[in-house]
């Protein structure tokens, strides 16, 4: 049964897309190299039409809309700089005393944080299952595929780049940074699951 969804409104809506659109245009403007920003920002380019265009299809609740801006703007940070070159990743690298700037670990645990909440709300809304452990396990495993594939993809760009493909890389020396990324963005995953759960269901009522 289809969910009466609590999304945003349309003035709302308008604000997160234009501060999404702000953050790609100050982002590419300054971005230290322009071909690291496209894969870095790519997702954010195609998702932000693909939303628009389904917004009266598949509204997004209130708590995914925000949740993907947030998404948005890490990346758009993190394209600008460059992951392993973050001013906030420097900052919190000597604050906190590691060895590497660990923006791109934030990054990562992003990567599942905010997708569990969108994929919940398709299993939710597209499928017969109802809020429980099924559609937690199946939330988790569909972002740690995700986390995957994103693996995939920069191996074939360090395939392709070779060393260029450094900057997208942001390994800093990390033999482990593979397993590190797709262990971050399981660990994501379960927290938004714990945290969000009783906000997105209250968000997501059934039609009678």
């Amino acid at each position: 049964m289809e969910h009466e969804v609590r999304g945003v409104g349309r003035t709302e809506g308008r604000v997160l897309a234009g501060v999404v659109i702000a953050a790609l245009v100050a982002s590419g403007v300054q971005a230290r190299s322009l071909g690291t920003w496209v894969l870095e920002v790519v997702w954010v380019l195609i998702g932000l039409p693909l939303v628009v265009a389904l917004h009266k299809r598949f509204p997004l609740t209130r708590l995914l809309s925000w949740l993907l801006v947030l998404h948005a703007l890490v990346l758009c940070y993190g394209g600008q700089y460059t992951y392993a070159e973050t001013p906030l990743g420097e900052w919190a690298q000597e604050l906190l005393g590691t060895q590497r700037n660990n923006y791109d670990r934030f990054a990562h645990f992003i990567q599942g944080f905010v997708p569990a909440v969108a994929v919940r709300e398709v299993l939710l809304r597209r499928t017969p299952l109802r809020p429980g452990g099924w559609v937690g396990f199946l939330t988790a495993s569909v972002c740690l595929a995700i986390s995957a594939c994103f693996e995939f993809v920069e191996w074939f760009s360090a395939l392709i780049l070779g060393s260029g493909a450094d900057d997208f890389l942001a390994t800093q020396g990390d033999q482990w940074d593979t397993q590190w990324d797709m262990f971050l963005c399981l660990c994501g995953a379960i927290v938004s699951l714990i945290v969000w759960r009783g906000v997105h269901d209250r968000q997501l009522q059934r039609s009678l």
